[in-house]
């Protein structure tokens, strides 16, 4: 159950709309976009990982 609640769509735009203040939406955007950041910066080390073995030959 908890890993359908991961893909569950969010609707960003109501969440905003319905937000009591600013800082509100600031922080549903951050929160939006923290986990595409994360799997980024997952990704980057990934590469860069790979890049080096690959550079010292193993």
């Amino acid at each position: 159950m908890y890993i359908i609640s991961l893909f569950q769509k969010i609707d960003v735009a109501e969440k905003i709309k319905t937000a009591p203040d600013d800082s509100y939406q600031i922080g549903v955007l951050i929160g939006s976009f923290l986990p595409f950041v994360f799997l980024i910066g997952i990704a980057y080390w990934m590469y860069n990982r790979a890049k080096k073995r690959d550079e010292n030959g193993y």
